[in-house]
């Protein structure tokens, strides 16, 4: 070869390599350390969408600049483009979850502590406290004249005109002191009485301080009698709308419960340090009573749940360990929400049973504390489901019609969860809602003629934004892009601001004119050239026939040129009652990006909506009660026969992965299906239900005290001689959520049973939800490297 042939070709291998080098990332192939870096070379989604109080503005939180913190941004109606809003812009800015006025004209709102009045009309912004106390909860009465806000558990009110401020409630924690000798046992009170009628001195200075006493008493000020409480919690504050009553909790914890400590062996001050985490599921709960305060007779009635229908029944499974299924007792509930009607007439109280089976909707005496049930919710699974409270705290779809009298929420009556209202006085209930569909988030238009709400109607995938008239009727649907469609309605009722996604595309901000058939505007661009140089894969929707006849859906995910008796992969989702096979993207962003690098790698991946997931209905989200890893695993092994049947998957060449719930699923596949996944990666399982906490498994599995056959047929630590397939089990060592206990007794579980084909990797930094990018890539390095040798013999 000439001296002058190698020189050509020396260069033309440069320029080649030069222009390889130079091409996106992702041109050379997808690696598990790009698509697990940080998430922000993706782009910047828009997230907390919110209206400015006028109306003329969408505000969003959003990070194209790729900041160490989001920045929040506005449009402007009729504007070209998002703009950065400045830091003293923020300063000024009302909070969106503000209180407006009856007439609409003015709106309250807390902001660092203090209590302000915005004029809706000219702008004007009005300081109402400016204390180093937190003032919070600030709502109009009904007149608009008056502001109720709270300070340390305290209401006050604060008259708009002349700025005068007065205290309404005095609750104290502690006891009252008056009264001591009242207190004192009968010996002691019989030895103050004989000192008293022996000396004269004594009995004329009593005289003297009492008589004092009166007079002081005289002179004070009119001010709200003090209520002592003991030693109990105080919580769930709430006036009414007048100002006529005040409804409280007081909350008694348990003695004797142990929480789990989690130790932080990696740590700055260089000594492991021990992370509280929850107590373990049938521990003692904490108990409550609901009562209302009548401040114009200074009266305190208790609120009585004794009188509700089936509080005396216990739960039917217990029937199975020979216990009697009508109790002696009722039940432990608690009052989780009270519902002030805008009148101020009527009070509704949301009541649940602490055993999760039973919801009550009931309006409040308001003279004796009474309850009348008006809709009685029962289970023998448990009450969940979308708008529907499956714990103190969770989010209820709930609230007043204009008429005062109806009173509107979610129910799963028909097996899906539906809307509903019910008259507070005849107690005549209506479905507003029907058909095999659940209904997110209903609201009430501004002229109160109309109801918003989002719907599943078009797939059980696919969520779009729908008007209906108020006493039911046609459902119009408003939003028209296929996938989840997050909208947020502006104050006059003009636009709506959509917060959207597919498939295959992270969630960008649309503004549309509130008409069906009205063409969206995109707002944002978020994603960046990285991100998109990569042809992202559309999941195929698809479902399969379980073996009960059940209809499952699914993504699926295949190679460009898939080979017939190819490998493929399950991944299980996590959380349980999770949806993730829809069209929309997802909070599984890492998974899906590596879905497609298993692709691109000839692997086919089904990722399954099993029993138990969101957004099939009430049977599909209780169908795993009293068995976890039953109906939620045989939806894994079905789509297994699926792929074999269907996309000519090799039986021998199949694995399956997922974290937290969908790491339990996997080590129940590897130990009671061990002949079916030949390797499984486990992430942050849970090994053991028992030692999970209470809010979550009790419902599902009962307390373990009580249902002890649910926990063992539920649990992988029972099963883990089944191992067969090659293992791994991935946990965060500072998981305060499944804690790394889990692991460690399961480790111990496997040692003493002689398996050798398994291993733990664990992470010292992480938590449940991992952080560091670091984490996941070594993470999902793993996981390949299992499949890669397990299902195709590549190393």
């Amino acid at each position: 070869m000439t001296l002058a042939r190698k020189f050509f070709i020396l260069t033309i291998t440069a320029v080649i390599v030069s222009v390889f080098n130079a091409l996106p990332a992702f041109a050379q192939g997808l690696t598990v350390e790009q698509i697990m870096q940080d998430p922000k070379w993706i782009g910047s989604a828009p997230d907390n969408v919110h209206w400015s109080p006028d109306g003329r503005m969408i505000y969003f939180d959003w990070n194209p600049e790729n900041a160490d913190a989001d920045s929040l941004y506005a449009f402007t109606i009729g504007g070209k483009s998002p703009e950065k809003v400045s830091i003293a812009s923020r300063r000024a800015m009302a909070d969106p979850e503000g209180d407006m006025n009856t007439a609409k004209t003015q709106m309250v709102y807390e902001k660092n502590g203090d209590i302000f009045i915005l004029s809706l009309t000219d702008g004007t912004l009005r300081q109402i406290t400016h204390t180093v106390d937190r003032e919070s909860r600030p709502v109009f009465d009904l007149t608009g004249k008056m502001i109720f806000y709270q300070k340390d558990n305290n209401v006050y009110s604060h008259d708009i005109q002349t700025g005068a401020t007065s205290q309404l409630t005095d609750f104290r924690s502690g006891t009252d002191n008056s009264g001591e000798n009242e207190k004192k046992d009968p010996q002691q009170r019989w030895v103050s009485q004989q000192e008293l009628s022996l000396m004269k001195v004594l009995r004329e200075r009593k005289e003297e301080n009492e008589a004092a006493k009166t007079q002081r008493d005289l002179l004070q000020p009119t001010r709200p009698s003090p209520y002592y409480f003991g030693k109990k919690n105080l919580q769930a504050v709430q006036i009414s709308p007048g100002g006529k009553y005040v409804t409280f909790r007081l909350a008694q914890s348990p003695s004797g419960v142990v929480n789990t400590e989690v130790p932080a062996y990696v740590r700055e001050s260089g000594y492991t340090e021990e992370l509280r985490a929850y107590p373990k599921v049938g521990s003692p709960l904490t108990t409550s009573q609901s009562f209302l305060y009548d401040l114009t007779r200074d009266t305190v009635i208790t609120i009585s749940t004794d009188s509700l229908p089936g509080i005396y029944t216990l739960p039917a499974f217990l029937a199975e360990y020979g216990k009697s299924t009508e109790a002696k007792t009722a039940r432990e509930t608690q009052i989780t929400s009270i519902h002030w009607s805008p009148s101020e007439e009527y009070a509704i109280a949301e009541v649940r049973a602490l055993d999760f089976k039973d919801r009550w909707i009931a309006r409040i005496d308001l003279q004796t504390g009474r309850l009348t049930t008006l809709d009685h919710q029962h289970d023998e699974a448990w009450i969940g489901g979308p708008g529907i409270p499956w714990f103190v705290g969770a989010s209820a779809a709930t609230g007043w019609l204009p008429d005062n009298q109806q009173f509107y929420f979610v129910s799963e009556a028909t097996g899906y969860a539906h809307l509903y209202t019910v008259n507070v006085l005849s107690g005549e209930k209506k479905q507003i809602t029907s058909g095999n569909y659940e209904v997110f988030n209903p609201q009430i238009s501004r002229d109160g003629k109309s109801w918003y709400f989002t719907s599943s109607a078009v797939h059980p995938g696919e969520r779009h934004f729908y008007k209906m008239p108020l006493s039911g009727g046609e459902a119009v649907k408003l939003t028209s892009m296929a996938g989840n469609n997050e909208v947020s309605l502006s104050p006059d009722e003009k636009y709506l601001a959509i917060r959207y996604s597919s498939g295959n595309k992270p969630w960008e901000l649309f503004l549309q004119d509130n008409k069906p058939g009205a063409k969206p505007k995109q707002i944002t661009h978020s994603l960046s050239g990285d991100f998109k140089a990569y042809p992202w894969r559309e999941p195929e929707y698809i479902t399969f026939e379980a073996r009960d006849g059940a209809t499952v859906h699914a993504r699926l995910y295949k190679p460009n040129n898939p080979q017939k008796g190819g490998a493929a992969v399950i991944f299980v989702h996590g959380a349980g009652y999770l949806q993730n096979a829809h069209k929309w993207w997802s909070n599984y962003f890492r998974e899906y990006m590596f879905h497609n690098l298993l692709a691109d790698k000839g692997y086919t991946v089904l990722d399954i909506d099993y029993r138990a997931s969101a957004g099939y209905g009430r049977d599909w989200r209780t169908a795993i009660y009293r068995h976890m890893g039953g109906k939620d695993l045989s939806d894994q092994i079905d789509g297994t026969k699926y792929l074999i049947n269907n996309h000519g998957i090799d039986p021998e060449r199949i694995g399956i992965y997922g974290g937290s719930y969908g790491g339990f699923i996997t080590l129940m596949a590897m130990f009671t299906e061990p002949d079916v996944f030949a390797a499984g990666a486990a992430l942050r399982p849970v090994t053991d239900w028992s030692h999970y906490h209470h809010q979550y498994t009790a419902a599902i599995l009962n307390s373990p005290q009580d249902d002890s056959l649910a926990y063992v047929r539920s649990s992988p630590i029972y099963h883990a001689e089944g191992l067969k397939g090659a293992l791994l089990i991935c946990h965060g060592m500072i998981d305060t959520n499944v804690h790394f206990q889990d692991a460690v007794r399961l480790s111990q579980r496997l040692i003493e049973l002689g398996k050798e084909n398994w291993e733990l990797a664990v992470y010292p930094m992480e938590s449940h939800g991992f952080e560091e990018a670091s984490s996941w890539t070594d993470e999902y390095k793993r996981i390949l490297k299992l499949f890669e040798r397990e299902l195709n013999g590549r190393f």
